[in-house]
């Protein structure tokens, strides 16, 4: 029998992550993966969809090239084209993780890991130890019972990536970062677009500002949204596919050749070996302490088959720390009020911390401050004047409880707050660090303004 340090199961931004900390720090480590390295993330999530949206957002500024002055003739796209350079994407990124497993001497054993007593892990019939095992497989599309997929007509994210002919027409069902993102790319294809979501807005989660703007931009680029509303059942006998939609005003049915299900996510917990070990869950979840230790000695859980978001950069991090605490480290244990989130649609969204609605909620008396992006400079002469950035503080002391920006290369400037929130400062420090001008990330800084009685440009 194999004998290891330590032995992750799964190979996603959590595992992989994991197994390389884990091996810098000296111990012998391996990795079990049943399909590709890099797992959903790298494969058929993060990094290939957001080709598939580069793809679409190059060609939605040539056919507005002539808002830029530009002349370009017969515009079009080659779907098939687009689906293959997001699986190129996918392709390099994974062997990428083979070359970094080679480079920190972590062994690959492929095949369907099952958890044992003992600290053990079979793998297609041979069995491999380790002192601690630390589970990371992830979580693949949730089916509702009246959305049934049939990897056809009604289809999962995995599909929608890889679509053998672009449809006419599709529906979205749920409008988390998922749908969003595949209902812009496919409407930018060129598809006909309807999103229907439960819930009364658009990316529920997010501040309800920022839930608003994106319906006015999607329902401006021509996307269908059906908010408080409920798929009911499909009807995939005919050439396409029926859904009968439960709506405030009645039934509704809606006609498409593709439904894309897009409610949420399922933790890979079936059949790992969980209950021969005693491994305790509660609702489709690995109960861990903050160290990510599961109630049985020796054996761990990170990323999606957690209590935790599910975010890749969440199961890093968890990965990380999970392995500097067996490592005998000092660690801070995450928090998870700071943790980003992002969503890449056009405009793209990005946010950190408490909503408005949850600050009032949790009692602070609140300044807001905001931003349009249709007042700043660089906007403008980007083209890309939808959106805003919207802060929120303590009127007390001042600290930065959220974040909530929606425009375009919003998720590359919530990092601010993340760094900033984390650092406990206040919005006094904000704003006076100086901000470049002219660039999208001073919104930020005129935000924090906006807050104070201080902005200048609005």
């Amino acid at each position: 029998m194999s004998k290891y340090d330590i032995i992750v199961l799964g190979s996603g931004p959590g595992g992989y992550v994991t197994a390389i900390r884990a091996s810098q720090l000296g111990f012998k480590t391996a990795i079990v993966e049943k399909e590709s390295l890099g797992g959903v993330c790298l494969n058929w999530g993060c990094i290939p969809t957001k080709a598939l949206l580069k793809s679409a957002q190059v060609f939605e500024y040539l056919k507005h090239a002539e808002d830029y002055g530009l002349s370009v003739k017969d515009v079009d796209k080659d779907f098939d084209a687009v689906v293959k350079r997001s699986r190129g994407v996918a392709d390099g990124m994974s062997k990428g993780v083979q070359f970094l497993m080679k480079k920190n001497k972590i062994d690959v054993i492929e095949g369907f890991g099952k958890l044992k007593p003992g600290k053990k892990i079979e793998v297609d019939g041979k069995d491999y130890s380790a002192d601690h095992i630390i589970i990371a497989t992830g979580a693949r599309s949730r089916e509702l019972p009246s959305l049934p997929q049939d990897g056809k007509k009604v289809i999962g994210y995995r599909e929608a990536m890889t679509l053998p002919s672009q449809p006419k027409k599709m529906i979205v069902v749920g409008s988390g970062a998922i749908g969003v993102e595949f209902a812009y790319f496919y409407k930018s294809m060129g598809t006909e677009v309807t999103i229907v979501e439960f819930l009364p807005n658009v990316v529920p989660v997010e501040d309800e500002d920022v839930s608003k703007q994106l319906e006015r931009s999607f329902k401006k680029s021509g996307i269908n949204i059906m908010t408080s509303s409920e798929v009911t059942k499909v009807d995939t006998s005919g050439n396409g596919v029926k859904a009968t939609v439960k709506t405030q005003k009645g039934e509704e049915v809606l006609e498409a050749d593709i439904i894309l299900s897009a409610v949420g996510i399922k933790s890979n917990i079936e059949n790992i070996g969980l209950e021969d070990v005693g491994i305790a869950v509660d609702r489709d979840k690995i109960l861990v302490n903050s160290y990510y230790q599961t109630n049985i000695p020796g054996y761990y859980a990170i990323g999606d088959v957690t209590p935790g978001q599910a975010l890749a950069h969440v199961a890093s991090a968890e990965g990380i720390l999970c392995v500097e605490k067996i490592a005998g480290h000092h660690v801070e244990t995450l928090d998870y009020g700071n943790i980003p989130g992002c969503t890449y649609c056009s405009p793209e969204i990005a946010s950190v911390g408490l909503t408005e609605k949850q600050a009032k909620e949790k009692g602070y008396e609140v300044k807001i401050g905001k931003f349009p992006f249709s007042a700043s400079g660089k906007a403008s002469a980007g083209g890309n004047k939808d959106g805003f950035v919207k802060v929120i503080f303590d009127a007390k002391y001042g600290e930065w409880l959220g974040c909530h920006m929606i425009g375009a290369g919003v998720t590359d400037m919530i990092a601010e707050a993340v760094l900033g929130r984390k650092l406990e400062t206040t919005g006094h420090e904000v704003l006076k660090a100086v901000h470049p001008h002219p660039t999208m990330s001073e919104a930020v800084m005129e935000a924090v303004a906006d807050a104070y009685d201080e902005v200048i440009h609005l």
